[in-house]
This record gives C-alpha cells, sequence and structure tokens, in this order.
C-alpha cells in the first residue's frame, strides 16, 4: 500500500491450437507455418485488440481477438486469456461466422446443474484458473470448421488500487505468432487531472519503441501501441514474434487535497490519499519460522530480505525479531530503537539465523504480541506510533497449539484490536486459507510469497507497502439518514502512497450533494475535518463522455461491496457467513459479476449439438498451488484441493501433483502381501524409503484383485546412521547401536541427530531428516474385529524439494516436473467418470477421471482428490515396471 493506484490488466494474447497439432507433435509430425508466421497449424490470429477504458480509478477492459482457420479441415481453437486476480468477468461471447454465442452468469450450483446435463454429450469446459502471482487464466476452446471464422470478446472491470504513487497497467504480450493487427489502446479519464504518463515494455526494442504513441493532457490520458508485422518480426523476414514479454501503463494523477467526492445518479465514491504528513513512526515485530523445513534457500532469501529491510529502517522506529522452531527465541527481550548502533547489532543477528527443529507458530506470535503489549504498558514508544506484526512461515503448526482454530482465537484476543497483524506464507506447504483468516482478523492481510529467485525481492517488497505509516485510526463519516449500503469506512492504517476508498448509495436516489466527517490520529495531532461536495461539481468534471462507460460509480459501488462481502465471508461462521454469502451473490447476478459465488455458462456450437461450459472464478486461498474450482474439457468439480505433494496411501493408492497444471495423476500398484516396494531413494542426502504390503486377513471372495496396503515403513538416512520404522502398533528409532520405541498411544516430540520426530496421538507422525525433507505418516485404525480389514500407514512427502534432482523410486522420480496433455474426452463405462488420451513421457495411455483420498488432516474419513487414474500399475507412467521397485528388505 503505497501512493499509487495500481491497474494490473495481465493478459495473455490468446493463442490458438488444435488437439490433432498437440497428437502430431508427440508422434514427431512437423508444425505447419505458412504466410511467413500468420498462419500457425492452420489458424490465423488476423486482429487482435486490447481497449481499456479508465474512470476514476475504475478500469472497464474488452480483449477482442478474431481469426481465421485457414486449412482444409476443421480445428478446435482455444482462447486464452491472463486476467488479474482482482478483476470479475462482466461479459464474454464467441461469434462463428456471423452467429453470436453469448455467456450468461449464473448462481454456481444452477450452473453446475446446467453443465452437468451436458456432460454425457462430451463437451468441453471454459474457465477461470490460476495461473501465476497475480493472474488467473480464461479458457474457452470451440471447434471451428475449414475458411470458417470465429470472434472471442472478452470483458472484465477492475477497480485500481494505489501503488507508489502511479497507476500501473501490467499487460502480458504472447501472442506466439505474428499477428496482423495487433493494437493496445488505453483511454484514462481523471477529473482531478493527470500529472504523467510512461508506457514501456520489456520486448520493446529502439524500433518497436517508436510504435508506442502516448500524450495527455489536463484530465485525460491515452496510449497507443500498435506494431507493424514487420516490427513484430525478431529479425528481418523471420516468421518469430518479437511480441514476448510485459507491456506496462503507469500514470499518476493531481492532488490538491486529501479528498476527492463524487456524485453520479444516486452513487457517491470517495477517494482518500492525503499527501505530504509527517511519517508516523512504527513498532515493529518480525516474527520468523526458522524450523528445518526453512534450511538452505528459503532462510537465505529471508536473511538476504532482512538485511536489506534493516537498511530501510527509520531512526525513530522500534522492532525485534521473534525466531520460532520448537522452542521460541527473541533478539532482545523488549522493542529496540532503531539507533545506527542497534541497526549493526541486529544485522549480526539475522546473519547467523539458522533453520532447525519443528514449527510453534503459536508460541512466535503469542511471544511478539506480549513484546508489544509490554512496550505500550511501559511507554517504551511514542503514544502516536503503528504497531505491526510481520510473521512469516513455510509451514503449518506442529508443536505446542497446533489446531488452527485455537491459534486464531488465542491471537485475536491476544492482539484484541490494537495491532495488525501480517502472514506472509513462503512456497506451498502453508494453510494458507488458516493465515489469512487469522490476518483479517486483526486488521491485516496474507500475502503469498513465491519461492522462486527474487523471494527476497518479494518479501522487501511487501515491508515497502507497510513501511511508511501516516495515520492510524482513520474514520470516514457519512451521514446514517441518507446513506444506505456503504462500503467499510473505517481504517486501522493509512500508508503513505496509498489510498482509501469509500463507496455507497443515497436512501434518495435524487440527492446530489454530501458531507464527510474525516477523522484520523497523525504523528503530531489528530486530523478532524468536513468535507462537501455537490454533484453539480462531479458534473463539471465530467463532460468528456466518450471517455465515460456506463454508470461507472454504481458499478464500482457494486465491485466495491462484492469484494469486501467476500473477504468478510473468509472469517465469518454460521448465519453471518450465510447472510454475507446471499448479499454478495445477490450483487454479482444482478451487475453480472464471475466472482467465487457466480460462474459463465458458455454454450458452444457443435455439429450436432450444443456444448455447455463453466468459467468459475478461484479464490485466493486456492491460488497458485491449490489451483482453482476444476474444470476439466468433460469433467467439473467443485472441490477445492490442498496444497501439492506426492503421496502413496490406502490400496495402495499414489496420488501425484503437477503443480503446472493445478492438476493431479494417481495410480495403483497390485502386489501380494509381503512385498518390499522403493518408494523414495535419493543417493545425495542418504535418504530411502520402503515400505512392506499386507494384506486383508482374509481373501474377499467377491473381489477381482485383493487389497493390499502398506502395513510397514522402513525411512533411513545413512548419512546420520538414522533408521525409523513405522507399523501401525509402534514406531522405532535406530541410531547406531541405540534403540528407542514408541507407541501411537504416545504424544511425542523429538530432536536427535539431525531428525525431529512429532507424534500426534493415534493421527499421524512428521519426521523432517537432515536436508529438510519431511514427511508424514498417516495411521488408518479399523475395528478390531472386522472380518476383512486391518490396520494400515499411509506416507505423504511434504518437502520433497529437499531431496536431490537424482532421487528416485515410485515416489520419488515425481520429485522432478513432470508434464502432460489431455485429449480426446469421452465418456466411459461409468458415466461419472470419463475416459481421455494422455499423452505423457512420448506414451499415449488412456486414463479415467476419478477421486482418491488425502487423509493427511482427517485420517478417517479423508478428503477427495480429482486426478487422472493411470491404469495397470502406472504403466506408460513411472519409469520401467513396477516390478522394478520390489527390493528384499525395509532397509
Amino acid at each position: 500500500m503505497e501512493n499509487n493506484l495500481l491497474l494490473c490488466i495481465l493478459v495473455l494474447i490468446p493463442t490458438f491450437a488444435s488437439s490433432d497439432f498437440l497428437l502430431a507433435h508427440v508422434r514427431n509430425i512437423k508444425k505447419r507455418n505458412a504466410d511467413n508466421g500468420l498462419v500457425v497449424d492452420g489458424m490465423e490470429i488476423y486482429s487482435m485488440k486490447i481497449d481499456s477504458k479508465i474512470t476514476s480509478r475504475f478500469a472497464h477492459n474488452v480483449i477482442t481477438s478474431r481469426a481465421v482457420n485457414r486449412g482444409n479441415v476443421s480445428k478446435e481453437v482455444f482462447f486464452d486469456v491472463e486476467l488479474p486476480k482482482t478483476a470479475f468477468i462482466t461479459n464474454f461471447s464467441m461469434t462463428i461466422d456471423g452467429v453470436t454465442y453469448p455467456g450468461t452468469i449464473k448462481e454456481k450450483e444452477a450452473a453446475k446443474k446446467q453443465y452437468e446435463k451436458a456432460v454425457s454429450r462430451g463437451q468441453t469446459a471454459g474457465l477461470v484458473k490460476a495461473s501465476g502471482r497475480k493472474t488467473e487464466k480464461f479458457t474457452v476452446s470451440v471447434n471451428i470448421k475449414a475458411a470458417s471464422k470465429v470472434t472471442f470478446e472478452l470483458t472484465y472491470e477492475e477497480l485500481l488500487k494505489r501503488k507508489s504513487g502511479k497507476y500501473e497497467m501490467f499487460i502480458k504480450v504472447k501472442p506466439k505468432q505474428l499477428v496482423k493487427d495487433f493494437e493496445i489502446e488505453v483511454d484514462i479519464f481523471e477529473p482531478q487531472g493527470i500529472t504523467e504518463l510512461e508506457a514501456e515494455g520489456t520486448f520493446i526494442t529502439n524500433e518497436l519503441q517508436n510504435a508506442i504513441k502516448k500524450t495527455f493532457s489536463g484530465k485525460k490520458g491515452h496510449v497507443f501501441f500498435k506494431p507493424t508485422l514487420d516490427q513484430q518480426r525478431t529479425c528481418e523476414n523471420c516468421s518469430q514474434s518479437l511480441l514476448d514479454g510485459d507491456f506496462t501503463v503507469r500514470y499518476d494523477v493531481k492532488r490538491t487535497t486529501p479528498d476527492n467526492l463524487q456524485i453520479v445518479n444516486g452513487y457517491f465514491v470517495h477517494f482518500f490519499a492525503p499527501t505530504n504528513l509527517p511519517k508516523l513512526s512504527k513498532n515493529i515485530i518480525f516474527v520468523l519460522d526458522t524450523s528445518g523445513s526453512m534450511h538452505g534457500r528459503e532462510m537465505e532469501q529471508t536473511k538476504e530480505a532482512l538485511l536489506k529491510i534493516l537498511d530501510d529502517i527509520k531512526e525513530d522506529d522500534f522492532f525485534n525479531f521473534v525466531l520460532f522452531e520448537s522452542e521460541i527465541s527473541t533478539w532482545k527481550e523488549t522493542l529496540i530503537k532503531a539507533t545506527p548502533e542497534n541497526l549493526d547489532e541486529a544485522r549480526k543477528f539475522v546473519r547467523q539465523i539458522s533453520a532447525d527443529g519443528s514449527t510453534n507458530l503459536h508460541g512466535g506470535l503469542m511471544r511478539g504480541i506480549d513484546i508489544l503489549n509490554a512496550a505500550h504498558e511501559e511507554n517504551l514508544v511514542p503514544k502516536r506510533s503503528a504497531s505491526i506484526i510481520i510473521m512469516l512461515t513455510d509451514g503449518q503448526p506442529n508443536v505446542g497449539i497446533s489446531n488452527t482454530q485455537e491459534i486464531e482465537k488465542a491471537v485475536k484476543k491476544a492482539i484484541d484490536g490494537r495491532y495488525t497483524l501480517y502472514n506472509l506464507g513462503f512456497g506451498s506447504g502453508v494453510d494458507y486459507g488458516f493465515l489469512e483468516r487469522m490476518a483479517l482478523e486483526n486488521k491485516g492481510l496474507a500475502r503469498r510469497i513465491y519461492p522462486d529467485s527474487d523471494a527476497a525481492l518479494q518479501l522487501q517488497g511487501f515491508y515497502d507497502e507497510v513501511s511508511n505509516p501516516m495515520l492510524i485510526d482513520v474514520e470516514l463519516n457519512y451521514p446514517e439518514n441518507e446513506i444506505s449500503d456503504l462500503t467499510t469506512n473505517s481504517f486501522k492504517h493509512f500508508y503513505d502512497g496509498s489510498e482509501i476508498v469509500v463507496a455507497g448509495r443515497f436512501v434518495d436516489s435524487n440527492q446530489n450533494h454530501l458531507s464527510v466527517d474525516v477523522k484520523g490520529e497523525g504523528a503530531n495531532d489528530a486530523l478532524s475535518y468536513t468535507v462537501q461536495q455537490g454533484a453539480e461539481q462531479t458534473a463539471q468534471a465530467f463532460q468528456e463522455q466518450q471517455y465515460i462507460f456506463g454508470e461507472y460509480i454504481e458499478r464500482l459501488w457494486a465491485y466495491l461491496t462484492i469484494e469486501q462481502l467476500l473477504e468478510k465471508r473468509i472469517t465469518a461462521t454460521g448465519e453471518e457467513k450465510e447472510n454475507l454469502t446471499a448479499q454478495a451473490l445477490a450483487l454479482s447476478l444482478l451487475y453480472k459479476f464471475v466472482t467465487p459465488l457466480t460462474s459463465m455458462v458458455v454454450t458452444k456450437p457443435e455439429e450436432n449439438d450444443n456444448e455447455e461450459g463453466i468459467a468459475d472464478k478461484p479464490t485466493e486461498a486456492e491460488g497458485m498451488f491449490t489451483g482453482p474450482l476444476v474444470a476439466s474439457p468433460l469433467y467439473h468439480t467443485y472441490v477445492s484441493r490442498p496444497t501439492w505433494y506426492t503421496s502413496v496411501d490406502g490400496d495402495p493408492h499414489f496420488i501425484i501433483s503437477v503443480p503446472q497444471k493445478k492438476d493431479a495423476i494417481c495410480f495403483n500398484i497390485n502386489e501380494n502381501p509381503g512385498m518390499i516396494l522403493n518408494l523414495i531413494n535419493d543417493p545425495v542426502t542418504g535418504i530411502t524409503v520402503n515400505g512392506e504390503l499386507i494384506g486383508d486377513k482374509r481373501a474377499n471372495s467377491d473381489a477381482k484383485i485383493q487389497n493390499s496396503y502398506f502395513g510397514k515403513l522402513g525411512i533411513a538416512n545413512k548419512h546420520l546412521d538414522v533408521k525409523l520404522t513405522v507399523t501401525p502398533e509402534t514406531i522405532t528409532i535406530q541410531n547406531g547401536d541405540e534403540k528407542t520405541s514408541f507407541t501411537w498411544l504416545d504424544s511425542v516430540t523429538l530432536q536427535q541427530a539431525g531428525l525431529t520426530l512429532i507424534i500426534n496421538r493415534k493421527k499421524n507422525l512428521v519426521l523432517s531428516m537432515g536436508s529438510g525433507a519431511s514427511f508424514v505418516v498417516v495411521l488408518h485404525q479399523v475395528w478390531k474385529k472386522h472380518p476383512l480389514h486391518q490396520d494400515f500407514l499411509g506416507l505423504y512427502t511434504l518437502k520433497s524439494d529437499k531431496l536431490s534432482e537424482q532421487t528416485h523410486g515410485l515416489l520419488g522420480q515425481f520429485f522432478r516436473p513432470i508434464d502432460f496433455t489431455i485429449l480426446e474426452i469421452h465418456p466411459g463405462s461409468d458415466p461419472k467418470k470419463p475416459d481421455a488420451t494422455m499423452i505423457v513421457k512420448n506414451n499415449e495411455l488412456t486414463v479415467t477421471r476419478g477421486w482418491q483420498k488425502d487423509y493427511r488432516r482427517d485420517p478417517k474419513h479423508g478428503v477427495d482428490i480429482p486426478c487422472w487414474f493411470v491404469h495397470d500399475n502406472g504403466a506408460g507412467l513411472i519409469d520401467g515396471v513396477h516390478t522394478d521397485y520390489i527390493v528384499s528388505s525395509l532397509f
């Protein structure tokens, strides 16, 4: 949150491909190129236009793409666009040979029922899914006859949030082929006036720079980018496109007063962004996860970011570090003023931080809150100051209080509205929903930190957003008898460079004036004044009607209201959550927004019948790692996934997550009881995991294939000389010649010889070894007098990235990236489980859409995980055949 409005329009320029081409690629048939790059696999995108109209921070964006099938056979055409996660799709249509097929927005359950009626006819689906840090991808496909033309038009809207003093429009440009008529046009209208405007692209050459036209004067700004075919080419007469990267437009507005009020047709919006205020000092506690899973690059990146943050801390600020693993430690006992001497000492402390142990998240947060409480009670910090807690973790609590609901309640009670909590989730092992709920309950927010090479910059960037508080306890009060349906109007902090936006609806739709009482606490004194605005002032500012779209303030109010209702749902329960859901759903349907509560149904033409597709919007808690609500060409499920992992459980069912596909592959191994299978073998770290199969108590005469399960696991690290034997009765650790045994009735936390073991009584055990590799073993207990079944074990890998690239085994081979393509989806023998062709490792496999269970959190019932099931003991998916993985002993 800085002094900028952020317009993020991330657009992956639509690409077109056919399923025929993908199969041909696997069979080494060359892709056809014609017309010097204009035609790819028979398809030509002859026009691609992105038109954006921004009126008072509210962006209305239309993407139009036109293509023609130049081939002599029908082609399946895919329209892919990347959108900001904060955007709401409002309209979509396809026009084929002059006939338009529109999308309609419906309540999600109604859309689901309509979709399911069409499943048996073999339809394909349009969907929206998370695809990156800031984006989600909209995808739809349709079959186009030879010589036919198709036009796709997608509209979405977004309220721009102010960041770093400028609005920013970010467009992902990647057409993958030359486009005869390629165009980006942005019209900006700001009643306050525009002070600067710039446009740039990561792919822009000196020649392409001339293709960018930008002008601004008074209230209006204009950016136009229309490269010629020759300018698009990577070299003279080349068929490859140079347009591959980010195109960014930035601008700022004139601010003569802190407030800008606009009134139009019974609605108002209030923008609040004071400038030139003295900065408040801040009291900041960094609560850092230093458990063993943070070992390696994650910890080095965290330390790198902290050292840069220490360079930016002001001398009037107070700070401290709390580290949590199995135990809790602090840099100092109290908050310390950021003098040059103390900052130097803090840098030395940061450099020596190391990672080891388990994750006592509750203990770390409570210690940080206690330090802030003491600082305020003892008057160690200024009364006019902002108190902030920034917590970073890469895992889930497993020591001390590990129940997330209990942690949420304890933290909320301890903070009691006095401080702001920001939660940063590092990597894929976090429970993001838990972090988000806890932050929102304490007037903060959660943010994902992606485990890439720039993770340190991500951490530093977040700190920059909250590093300059200007006001605390800001309230914007409006006459209660005049306003209904007001959005949030009280805010714990206002940060330099950010902007507060409040919108509402008048009780009397003809009212044309408004007064606002503004209150807040600044560094030196209280802020208190009254603002008045009449509708005639807004009308004077909005005379250039060609720059204005529809009832923009009403739609801005609806957008902001829905966004805040959805946010409140995250922490609500029971009747309150039902009421919030009903309100958000009603507005989503009324204003035709695709939100997490609605779906867009796209009816697509086919030769013999119509097809139904659904577009859904994921929530951030599903995010990059969990993917969206899943839609596949024949299969649509409304279940969000847990974090990505590999596992083996049940009979035995192997589940392989494929993060880049936001999907999973599964397979079974059918072998006789007593056989031992190698699951993981890493010669670099010395870690191996083997499992011994058991069967039912007696053969089941009704079953074609007899059940088998893992009844014993052997986990070893030869470098540490540690062996762990796990059965449904006991857990035995052998370190050299010493042996220690536990039962599943014990609750244990043990650290020795580079090993961390946590036994959660009668549920599971969590194990970290050496490199930071982590596993969860789940205990499955059945009724002792059951005539067939007996107790067994499941294995889940949580930190597979800590193992080397040489890791192999039935599970270990999938710790490296694997890619696959799903084609030719069609009804299978079970109407609810369609079959398809999977292209993986240059093999064509027949697979079936199905479910497997994830028992990590609920060993009794589990959670259904949708996946593509590979038959015949994983043949064609696993390296070699399954019998290659049979070993002679557990170690």
